[in-house]
């Protein structure tokens, strides 16, 4: 039996849920959150030291890191970006 694509797509799945925007935005939240984390230990920085560059404090610094957690200002994410020798880039497609 070779039935190519049976069905619907994962997104459009979402979708009919009500779901997508809310697992697209946590999903695009996790991926930033290992992406600076990794830009940190690719640069040695400590949390610590990462929060004291970004001239922030660890409660905001450990928010940006934590994948579930959603609140993160796009000021704070410049400012992370900047730290770690990164550029951020946003766009509506």
């Amino acid at each position: 039996m070779n039935k190519k694509n049976i069905g619907s797509t994962f997104d459009s799945w979402l979708r009919e849920e009500g779901i997508y925007e809310e697992v697209s935005a946590a999903a695009i939240k996790r991926v930033v959150a290992r992406q600076v984390e990794a830009a940190m230990q690719e640069k040695g920085l400590s949390k610590t030291e990462m929060a004291r560059r970004m001239r922030t404090s660890r409660a905001a610094l450990n928010r940006l890191l934590d994948p579930e957690n959603d609140g993160v200002t796009l000021g704070t994410l410049q400012k992370a970006a900047l730290v770690v020798g990164r550029e951020l880039r946003l766009e509506l497609v």
